[in-house]
């Protein structure tokens, strides 16, 4: 058994946040200098040089990447191995949030749903926690924007649309999203589970190295072709137009029951932010 003070949990939190709204990963600059020299418009490659040049600008002078820095999500695998000493975790998570949103200046999005009043200090976070074998904590900041997160949406299809279904249903979600989400995006996929759980491994997918193909011979297929019809659309950079809609798509997947396919798609903009550490 390993102990770990709550008090590290709240701190590296503090630092993620920290980073991840202010440095894009070079995984999401390195697809985004490609697709510049690929893009086929003018107007396009424009939005992609401003892109690159406001990524590099907020890295250089830790300032927000986007205005909206996103509410904060965050995905914890604790090993089973783990004792946690200090104090409540849950508090210190949202104190984590709170001190890196304060410290930052960054925006206070969050507020309540109904009579739209602001908690303001960007809490609660969404919080993702898995029991794995070890004793180590794996940490995923991941301040999500709603610009693309208004664009997500489950779809329920009968088992007999089966995978074509599915393709285009992700396709679809996309093209009726057109510029909202501040293309070129990420397309994060769940198949299969229940509904929420297809929703969960859509946002979840969206943590993998921006581009890196699934391991799953079948899915990485899909990523492929999903990517290229996407591209295909011509909504472009800002939905300006051009060959650039998408930096990637990834996918994960689980069983379902045999009454139902669920499809979700969770959009990520060109701020495809996130940022992880051990402890």
């Amino acid at each position: 058994m390993r102990e770990i003070d709550v008090r590290r949990i709240e701190d590296t939190i503090y630092e993620l946040f920290l980073s991840a709204c202010c440095e894009i990963g070079e995984d999401v600059l390195s697809l985004l200098r490609s697709n510049l020299e690929m893009e086929e418009s003018p107007f396009g490659r424009e939005v992609l040089r401003q892109l690159i040049q406001n990524d590099e600008l907020a890295a250089q002078r830790k300032m927000p990447i986007c205005q909206d820095t996103g509410m904060a999500v965050i995905f914890m695998n604790i090993g089973q191995d783990v004792h946690l000493v200090g104090g409540d975790v849950n508090l210190a998570i949202e104190s984590g949030v709170r001190r890196a949103y304060r410290d930052g200046y960054f925006r206070a999005s969050v507020l309540s749903p109904l009579e739209r009043i602001n908690t303001r200090d960007n809490t609660p976070a969404v919080v993702h926690m898995r029991i794995v074998p070890g004793d180590r904590i794996e940490i995923t900041a991941a301040p999500k924007g709603f610009g693309s997160e208004n664009m997500s949406r489950l779809w329920m299809l009968t088992p007999s649309q089966g995978i074509e279904g599915v393709k285009d249903a992700v396709v679809e979600t996309v093209r009726l999203a057109g510029g909202n989400p501040c293309p070129p995006v990420v397309v994060g996929v769940g198949i299969g589970g229940t509904a929420e759980c297809a929703m969960l491994m859509a946002k979840h997918s969206l943590t993998r190295e921006c581009g890196t193909p699934s391991s799953e011979p079948v899915l990485a297929d899909m990523e492929r072709e999903l990517l290229k019809r996407i591209n295909g659309l011509g909504i472009g950079p800002q939905g300006l137009g051009g060959t650039t809609t998408a930096l990637a798509v990834h996918i994960e997947q689980m069983p379902t029951h045999i009454a139902g396919l669920p499809v979700a798609v969770n959009m990520q903009c060109h701020a495809a932010r996130h940022k992880s550490a051990s402890i």
